[in-house]
Order: structure tokens, then sequence, then C-alpha cells
């Protein structure tokens, strides 16, 4: 029988970290997802307004194999910023890619686009985000909170409020645990139209986002981008990582099959203007045999995984100003 780690979060893959930093004012913040050993990484872009820093290198042409962290970070192209501070808390920690007695930290990030959500984003000197990314990476947990924190502190899904979710799940029949985190700032809903119940609802354990269930015969060609979304102002950021041992050409095919999740959680994505990313992370703890098939498996878990992540995190999140949250959300004609 499937089931969740132990705390229902990525960190629930052995040596996974996870630091979130934000500010109230400015209703935006940061998440680096740090191991505690440099991970062989991926990534899969699916998004047509994407921003990111460093990320060329996880192609699978790229010479670098391995990463210390990846950024997730809000303040739009402002945001890229953060990755900096990243890097010098890990300069100073000792970790990086050794080159002739220096290491250079490798840390990949993406942004997502919360200007215009009603924080005070007239900063005096400089952006805050380098601050905000030495901060999140300076703090990181096994455990932390869902909804507003981190990348998903000022973020909107659709016409409600967005968050940061995580999610993990243990695969049996290969020894293998999958964890995934999200920061959903989506134009798509995340929702089935009319309802309070998540496109993700199949995908749901242990009533993680409330067990609501769709109505019997709901239409499920309904797909439209809510009224008040704009293609300008959104982007989902994503990481799943596994124990499973894999090289960086199979992570990238882990990463290509969990986006999967995003667009089964988020009706529609990767929309012309949206920065939908993918990351992938293995720490390579476990071997697994019979790859061809079984990372087929692994993904397909990885993709459901992605999916529950999308859900926790509008789940989770909580009202900001006049940014109505899925719990205080009326049932109404659209969402």
């Amino acid at each position: 029988m499937l089931r969740s780690g132990k705390n229902n979060l990525i960190t629930d893959i052995s040596g996974i970290f996870v630091g979130n930093s934000y500010d109230e004012e400015l209703r935006s913040g940061v998440t680096v997802i740090m191991p505690n050993c440099r991970c062989v990484a991926s990534i899969d872009i699916r998004g047509g307004g994407t921003g990111t820093r460093d990320t060329e290198l996880l192609s699978p042409d790229g010479t670098v194999e391995k990463v210390d962290g990846i950024v997730l970070a809000g303040g739009s192209a402002f945001g890229l910023d953060a990755a900096g501070g990243v890097m010098h808390h890990l300069q100073k920690t000792g970790k990086g890619l050794p080159i002739k007695g220096i290491k250079v930290p490798i840390v990949p990030q993406a942004i997502l686009f919360d200007l215009l959500n009603g924080g005070n984003k007239d900063w005096a000197s400089q952006p805050p985000y380098w601050q905000l990314g030495y901060e999140a990476a300076s703090n990181p947990k096994k455990n932390f909170k869902l909804g507003n924190n981190g990348a998903g502190y000022g973020a909107i899904a659709g016409n409600i409020k967005g968050g940061l979710g995580s999610a993990s799940i243990y695969v049996p029949e290969l020894d293998i645990t999958v964890g995934a985190i999200a920061a959903v700032n989506s134009a798509g809903s995340v929702l089935i139209p009319g309802t309070k119940a998540f496109y993700a609802w199949d995908m749901e354990l242990e009533n993680e986002f409330g067990g609501i269930l769709p109505p019997e015969n709901f239409d499920k060609a309904i797909i439209a981008v809510p009224k008040h979304s704009s293609l300008h102002e959104n982007t989902t950021l994503a990481v799943v990582a596994t124990d499973a041992n894999l090289t960086k050409s199979e992570t990238r095919r882990l990463a290509i099959i969990s986006q999967n999740g995003l667009s089964r959680a988020i009706r529609p994505s990767s929309t012309p203007l949206d920065g939908d990313i993918v990351f992938a992370i293995s720490t390579g703890e476990k071997n697994i045999d019979d790859k061809v098939k079984k990372i087929g498996t692994l993904g397909a878990h990885a993709a459901n995984c992605l999916g529950r992540s999308v859900a926790r995190a509008v789940y989770e999140a909580e009202t900001l100003g006049k940014i109505s949250s899925y719990r205080d959300l009326q049932d109404n004609d659209e969402n």
C-alpha cells in the first residue's frame, strides 16, 4: 500500500533539507533545497516565460554533474539575486565544486512573478533577495511550514492564494522514496470550476488536502484560465528528489515525467508566459536495477507526488491582504 513519508515533505529523502525566508511587508520570499552533499541534478523547462540562473549547467550536455543547492524565489528578475546569498553561505561552510584549491558553490535558480500582490516593493537601496537567500540557506530544516512560506509567500494560484507545497511517497516495490516541493503561482486553476475539489483529487493520500471529491459527472472539458488571472504574472516552480542512484540523463528523464504532475494539477499549465520548471535531484543512496522500467515507475510516482504538492500549497495557504485563501473561498461558479 502506498504511503507518504514520515513528514510528507521532500525532506523525507535522507540528506535533503529546506530553508525558507520571507518578508511580510514585501510579500515575497525564497526557498532553498539543500542536500547535505553534492547531488546529481537536471531540469525540465516547459513554460514560455522562464527566469533562471545557471540552469544551462543542468542540460544533458552540461559538464557539471552535481549541485550544492537549488533556489526558488519570488521577485521576478529581481529575485535572481537570491542565489548569490545562498552561494555566500555555502562558500562560508566549505561547500562547492573544487577547482584548484577553491570551491565554487553550484546553485541553479528559478524565479516567479509576485510583484503585484500588494506588498511593498519600493526597496530603498537594493532588492532584498540576496539577503533573503542568505537567510534561507542559513536555516535549513527537516520540517517546515507549507502555504505562506518561502518562495510561495506572496504567490497566487489562479484567483486564490497560492503558496509553498510539499509531499513525499515511499514506493515499496522499489524500496525508494520520492519527494516534491512546489511554489505555486499559477495562471491556471488548481480547482475544478464551480467546486472546492482539486484537480489533483485522485492523487491524494490520507486526506492531505481535504478529501473533497469532485461531482460524479463534472465536465472534464472545461479548462480555462480563471477570469482574473494574468498571463504575465505567474509561474509554478518545483523540485522533485529521490534517494535512487540516477545518472544525470536519468535524472533529466525523472524531471520530464514528473512535470506531468503539474499539467494534471493545474489547468492549463505551461502557458506562453508561464515560467513552469521542474528540477530533479538524486542523492544516489539506493541502487536500482532494470532502470528502463523502474525509472518509468519512479517518474509516475514523482508526478503524483508533485501534483499533491501543488494541491497542498493551496490548501495550506492563508488569506493575504485581498487575496483569499482556499479555506476562505466560498463555493461559486468560477474559481
